[in-house]
């Protein structure tokens, strides 16, 4: 009996193992069936989440680009506007400067008449002068002259009066 204990007990285990092993694989099973389940519910519930996580990523990223598009839209009106007003005000000042140009020019060539009428009657004042000063040398030349021709009359006069025996004085009287 002997060799059939050899035979009987390790039988006798392996039976034992083996009810507990098909019993415990039949739990196992269920138990990785049960995890793949919840995995695969994990997974189903992550990828649902994840889509949620997108869709309001993607809601927040329309919102966010309509509100930067907004803020740039109304960065270029108040850019625009800007532009606008300083276009209006260098239009205005353009307008200002130009008719103060106008005014100066006009005023400029006022100037230039006048100054052209005075430099006329400069002219004209130098030209009147020159004819009197002209006439003043020449009367004063003729003044000479005529001082110069009584003075040669007087001479001729006294000299022929001189050369005359009238005007030579008598012999003073003899004294005796």
């Amino acid at each position: 009996m002997k060799k059939w204990m050899y035979v009987i007990f390790p039988a006798l285990m392996l039976g034992g193992f083996l009810l507990v092993y098909t019993s415990h694989v039949e739990e196992a099973e269920a138990r990785e069936k049960a995890r793949i389940e919840k995995v695969e519910a994990d997974r189903k519930e992550a990828a649902r989440l994840k889509k949620e996580a997108e869709l309001r990523a993607q809601v927040d990223a329309q919102k966010r680009q309509q509100e930067r598009e907004e803020e740039e839209r109304k960065k270029e009106e108040e850019r625009v506007r800007k532009q606008q007003a300083a276009d209006k005000e260098l239009r205005d000042a353009i307008a200002q400067f130009r008719g103060e140009a106008d005014k100066s020019a006009k005023q400029a060539s006022e100037l230039e008449i006048e100054l052209d009428r005075l430099h006329k009657v400069k002219d004209q004042t130098s030209r009147e002068d020159f004819e009197l000063a002209k006439q003043v040398e020449l009367a004063r030349v003729a003044k000479r002259n005529a001082e110069l021709q009584q003075q040669h009359l007087t001479a001729m006069l006294s000299q022929r009066a001189g050369a005359s025996g009238l005007a030579k004085m008598p012999p003073p009287p003899v004294k005796k």
